[in-house]
């Protein structure tokens, strides 16, 4: 590994003069035990840092000096002389110091939660106290500017990965490695956005504007999936908030009023920082395996407002894929009391494991902020105006406009990423991992010359008990992410049934500003009615049970299914959208062992196997506090913790196309994720729905079941297909993750980073005599008609996540109905997913 070292830095020579002085080492005690948040600082300076749990540290910087200081409460204080401007793996020995043995609390163990006994405490409280009157909560309104740079970067660069084959034909882009001043890794820059923003906010109103002035990426354009990415990767936070979330989990913050529960505080130092008499507390989890943080952090003695604070995620923090986090944040003193965020550093370290030898891939975030005003009242519809930004021009910003609007002038290696991407983009090789990554991201294969992308590749493979075999290919044109009009098409061929699939749909956005949209489009296929109780509209839709390779029984209950649709929506506010379309459907029995027949007295035998039917639809959808990607005719989630609200009136008019049938269907579903803290997240969902008129089988509501052994949310895994159908449903599912916090106390599972998962499903419901006797024709191929009215179906389980980081299973019991044919009273289902 030296040599691997040695080799590394050589290639590093040429940075020399930017960062005059680097030192790394680890700091034991004389019984060669690692001493734990030890001070490091180059002695003269303000520049420092403390040693992790291990004991070791690094630290650069762009001044040249002598002499390094070591020092830790209850031990003398380390001065060491520094020869070399680079100087890597000392060895420093602190020995305590007898006098104070009996005077300092030691800050390797357990502290006292108790302000009697703990001056930290005591400062601690009062900053709960004064949280509410720092920072922008003080003011009615305000409104400042914000510069951020994010950049990735390939860490632990060695000769083996500079002559790997991987960059055969790139060696140039090793010129521009250079060294953490965090972790003292070796890094190769490889990617860096840019965005300016004017932050607006309503304190009273509780209100919030956001507007992007320019954003500008390393050789990806105006990708705004990319940015997007970006954006909800690194969310905003407020280290004041009792949790901080990141990557999707809460972090218990070292400032929450339950700190004292998770935390040991130490008061360490006292010092003028900025001309502001400040006090300096070290903190360090009580447990392991938990979302916790250890640093320090500097707090006015008389505001008690954080002046400075650093946070670095515990090693053994129940979080994949992420080996270190570290944030630092400083706080700029616009007057005796005002202490507002000036500049927050994000960095982390994505690898697949935690060791420290491993290579990952460094995301930094650094965000800058100034121009700050207060108390200027703006109108509420200042803060509804805007949907979303659809201006190319801004992504597309001339070098004038960053000249102008960086807060922070790029360093040489953020310079040298603009020139090595534009230069990457022209090698062959390059073009090639880029287009496999992008297909694997997308799930299609691109065409530009043609405007055509080939896919979804996942879907091309597909098994049923009607088709055997199914192979499907399809693709849709693509002139861009932010196309305003859009087709996309298929065929599918069933190796068994000996048939022809297709289906063909398109969708024009006609305005930008209301997102006002016309689509339409045909379908002749076999599919799963009834896999979700809150019908889809999309045309090319299909759900997971229509293909499932193996299950827990025969899945022969498929309908084939002839569809017509079109229709037009619009988004009249932010993230209400309107839908109105119409649809003409033929349903019949896709299978000799499954009937959907109904007593039809227009039919010469009295009794039908097919519906046609033409319905109209008007549905609302409200998604409170989601943001999407993109600005064209198809959007993207960029965020999942928002409320899903809908709400569906159909109505089926035999007058029009000579339909078979004459009903009202009204629909409800409401999905609500809940953050409870550092318990975990919580799932809630209701859908209700009733039937007015009578309908056969095929336009009922069925319950979903779930035959499949594949986890799967809203369905119920101990039903099978048509175990229950209804015309007047409720349905209600619960499900709670806990993100580990259980199995972080059980001392043999711990290590292991599991991750308990408790769901509860229930529904009852209800079937008209009418409607039994419609579809009750005596053929023997026929369903009983069962709903669950006598009393409320339910369903529980329990599971265990993060098997190997990506697997999770569920073991489900079934709770009642257990006298039902075949009834399931116990599964196991599973699901595949990269979570952090």
């Amino acid at each position: 590994m030296k040599i691997r070292l040695l080799i590394a830095f050589l290639c590093l020579g040429f940075l020399s003069a930017l960062a005059q002085t680097k030192v790394s080492g680890h700091v034991f005690d004389e019984n060669n035990e690692p001493i734990s948040f030890a001070n490091v600082l180059f002695k003269g300076s303000t520049e420092g840092t403390i040693t992790n749990e291990d004991g070791k540290f690094y630290l650069e910087s762009d001044e040249n000096w002598d002499t390094l200081i070591v020092s830790f409460i209850g031990f003398k204080v380390l001065e060491i002389p520094l020869t070399k401007r680079v100087t890597y793996d000392l060895k420093f020995i602190l020995k305590e110091e007898a006098a104070s043995l009996n005077e300092v609390v030691i800050i390797t163990g357990k502290q006292s939660k108790k302000a009697s006994e703990n001056p930290a405490i005591r400062i601690l409280k009062k900053i709960w106290e004064r949280k509410r009157l720092n920072g922008l909560s003080q003011f009615d309104q305000y409104e400042y500017d914000q510069y951020e740079k994010v950049e990735f970067d390939i860490n632990t660069i060695d000769s083996t990965l500079i002559k790997s084959k991987l960059f055969r034909g790139m060696e140039f882009v090793f010129e521009e490695v250079d060294t953490s001043s965090v972790t003292g890794k070796t890094y190769l820059p490889i990617f860096l956005n840019e965005s300016v923003k004017k932050i607006s906010g309503d304190n009273v109103i509780n209100k919030e504007r956001e507007d992007l002035l320019g954003n500008k990426n390393s050789g990806f354009s105006n990708n705004q999936v990319i940015i997007d990415f970006i954006d909800d990767l690194y969310s905003e936070y407020n280290v004041y908030d009792n949790y901080l979330k990141f990557f999707d989990k809460s972090f218990v913050s070292p400032l929450s009023r339950t700190g004292v529960q998770t935390y040991n505080y130490v008061l360490s130092d006292s010092a003028f920082i900025d001309n502001k008499w400040c006090y300096n507390i070290i903190y360090y989890p009580r447990r392991k395996n938990e979302l916790t943080f250890k640093g320090d952090f500097w707090v006015n003695d008389s505001t008690y407002a954080i002046k400075e604070i650093n946070l670095q995620a515990s090693k053994s923090a129940n979080i994949n894929w992420v080996k270190e986090i570290y944030i630092e944040q400083e706080f700029e003193v616009l007057n005796d009391s005002l202490f507002l965020i000036k500049r927050d550093y994000f960095l982390s370290d994505f690898a697949f494991n935690k060791k420290e030898k491993s290579r990952g891939v460094y995301g930094k975030r650094t965000t800058l902020y100034d121009n700050y005003k207060f108390n200027q009242p703006k109108d509420k519809e200042y803060y509804e105006k805007v949907v979303y930004n659809y201006e190319e021009d801004v992504y597309n910003r001339e070098d004038d406009f960053w000249e102008k609007n960086r807060l922070e002038a790029l360093n040489k290696d953020e310079k040298g990423v603009y020139k090595m991407l534009d230069t990457l983009k022209t090698v062959k090789k390059f073009k090639r991992l880029y287009n496999i990554g992008s297909i694997l991201a997308s799930g299609y294969v691109e065409f530009p010359s043609i405007n055509f992308d080939y896919g979804p590749i996942f879907s091309t493979f597909g098994f049923n008990e009607v088709e055997g075999l199914r192979l499907r290919t399809g693709g849709r044109t693509y002139f861009g992410p932010n196309d305003t009009w859009r087709l996309e098409g298929f065929l599918a061929y069933g190796f068994r049934d000996d048939k022809f699939k297709y289906g063909i749909s398109g969708k024009w956005l006609l305005d930008k500003k209301s997102r006002l949209t016309v689509f339409g489009g045909n379908r002749r296929d076999v599919e799963q009615i009834g896999a979700s109780l809150t019908s889809s509209t999309d045309v090319l839709g299909r759900s997971l049970a229509s293909s499932s390779v193996i299950g827990t029984g025969a899945n022969d209950k498929l309908t084939s299914i002839s569809l017509t649709n079109l229709g037009m929506s619009i988004e009249p506010a932010r993230n209400f959208e309107v839908r109105l379309d119409g649809s003409f459907r033929t349903l019949s029995s896709a299978s000799p062992t499954f009937s959907l027949d109904y007593n039809d007295p227009k039919s010469s035998t009295g009794i039908s196997s097919e519906v046609k039917q033409f319905e109209s639809r008007l549905s609302l959808s409200y998604f409170p506090k989601r943001q999407m990607t993109g600005f064209g005719v198809e959007r993207k989630n960029k965020n999942d913790n928002f409320a899903r609200l809908f709400a569906q009136v159909s109505r089926g008019d035999r007058n029009w196309f000579d339909s078979d049938f004459d009903y009202t269907k009204v629909q409800f579903s409401y999905i609500q994720p809940w953050q409870v803290g550092g318990f975990g997240r919580l799932t809630t969902s209701v859908e209700a729905g009733k039937t007015f008129g009578e309908v056969p089988l095929s336009l009922l509501s069925v319950v979903p079941g779930n035959q499949t052994y594949f986890s799967i949310y809203n369905t119920f895994s101990q039903l099978d297909f048509y175990e229950f159908v209804t015309d007047t449903y409720t349905s209600m599912h619960v499900e709670h993750n806990f993100n580990g916090r259980l199995f972080s106390r059980i001392p043999f599972l711990k290590k292991y980073n599991l991750r308990a998962i408790l769901s509860l499903r229930g529904v009852w419901g209800e079937l008209s005599d009418e409607n039994i006797a419609l579809s009750t024709t005596g053929n023997l191929m026929e369903i009983p008609l069962v709903a669950p009215n006598s009393r409320v179906y339910y369903e529980y389980s329990v599971g265990v996540a993060n098997i190997f980081k990506v697997l999770r299973l569920d073991f489900n019991f079934r709770g009642n109905y257990l006298d039902n044919p075949d009834a399931r009273r116990f599964g196991v289902t599973g699901s595949f997913g990269f979570y952090f």
